[in-house]
C-alpha cells in the first residue's frame, strides 16, 4: 500500500513516514498541498493520503477540497494529522470531506486505529 504524507515539516514527514513505513507502507511525502497534487499526478493515486493544516502555498483545507472536487481522487481516503484540536475546524475538515482525524502528537497505535478504522492496516 502507499501513503502519501503531506506536511510543512521535513521532520514531521520522516515521523509520519516512518510511522507508516512499520505498518506496511511505501511512502511518497510532499512539502504543501500543491506539491502534494503533483506527487499525485507524477505517481498515481495512493491507497490513503495524511494531510497537515497549516501549510505554504495550499494549506491541508484546500487540498482536501481540491481532492474532493476531482472526480478522479474524490475516492481518496484522506487523513488530517494536525495540531488544530478546535471542535469547530475538526467539524469543518470533516465537512470538507476529510476521513479521520488524527492529533499531534500522536501514536503508533492511534495512527493505526485510525487506518484500520477506514479498511487500510498494513502490519
Amino acid at each position: 500500500m502507499k501513503a502519501l504524507v503531506i506536511d510543512d515539516s521535513r521532520a514531521m514527514r520522516l515521523i509520519l513516514g516512518g510511522t507508516l513505513k512499520q505498518l506496511g507502507y511505501e511512502v511518497l511525502e510532499a512539502g504543501n498541498g500543491q506539491e502534494a497534487l503533483d506527487r499525485i499526478r507524477d505517481h498515481g493515486k495512493p491507497d490513503v493520503a495524511m494531510v497537515d493544516w497549516n501549510m505554504p502555498v495550499m494549506s491541508g483545507m484546500e487540498f482536501v477540497k481540491a481532492v474532493r472536487a476531482d472526480a478522479s481522487l474524490d475516492s481518496l481516503p484522506l487523513v488530517m494529522v494536525t495540531t488544530e484540536t478546535e471542535m469547530d475546524q475538526v467539524a469543518s475538515a470533516l465537512e470538507a470531506g476529510v476521513n479521520e482525524y488524527v492529533m499531534k502528537p500522536f501514536t503508533r497505535e492511534a495512527l493505526k486505529g485510525k487506518l484500520g478504522m477506514l479498511g487500510l492496516v498494513g502490519v
